[in-house]
């Protein structure tokens, strides 16, 4: 199967084993990356998914990709492009709904992955829309309040389930910014489960072998 020409470049895998509610696992990469990075893990990962790896749409010399701007000269200190961020946020929401329609795939059953970059992004679509996803798995990354939208805390989240890990020698996200999760997270009644690894910012095996144990689970 090729994929499908909808707004977002994409690569999929379909699902191995046949379903007639087909849940879904997008996967959004990290800054400065692409479609093909995470996409990797994703003949390691439960059969029942049809996995779809998104490219994000800022394009960053020579051949990576951006969900937003990060500047990173040192006289200002590093900042994120937040509209930006909530523009991708919004472009995520309607490439899941086209991804959805198109592939036949299960809109009550969606389940985000992410890294670094993505994951901040992850955690924005679940948190704004939760009505809307499943499961996170959120590696290596944070939650930014600056773009969730102004209603988020009078949602009901108790549909949500989600693991987030985090390296504890991270030298890209500080650890502590990863470490604010699972307060923010019970606030909002949401279930979870939190790990650190002693790695820095990047998915350790044993990472991974925990998050797929975590999304086995999930599997109805």
């Amino acid at each position: 199967m090729n994929p499908a020409p909808l707004s977002l470049e994409h690569l999929i895998r379909p699902n191995g084993i046949p379903s007639e509610h087909i849940p879904v696992l997008f996967m959004l990469h990290g800054y400065g990356s692409n479609e093909e990075d995470l996409f990797s893990f994703a003949q390691e990962l439960p059969k029942e998914f049809f996995i779809i790896s998104l490219r994000a749409p800022y394009h960053l010399e020579p051949f990576g990709y951006a969900w937003y701007a990060i500047n990173f000269d040192a006289g200002s200190g590093k900042w994120s492009d937040d509209a930006q961020a909530i523009n991708s946020r919004e472009k995520i929401m309607t490439f899941m709904a086209e991804a959805c329609e198109a592939y036949g795939l299960d809109q009550k059953n969606v389940t985000l992955l992410g890294f670094s970059q993505g994951t901040i992004l992850s955690y924005a679509v679940a948190l704004s829309y939760p009505e809307k996803v499943k499961n996170v798995i959120a590696l290596s990354g944070y939650i930014n309040e600056g773009i969730l939208t102004d209603d988020h805390g009078e949602k009901d989240h108790s549909n949500l389930d989600i693991y987030c890990s985090h390296g504890q020698v991270d030298q890209v996200i500080p650890l502590e910014w990863a470490q604010r999760a699972p307060e923010v997270l019970k606030s909002l009644g949401i279930s979870h489960k939190y790990e650190e690894f002693p790695v820095g910012h990047g998915v350790a095996p044993q990472n991974f072998y925990s998050f797929r144990d975590w999304l086995t689970t999930k599997i109805q």
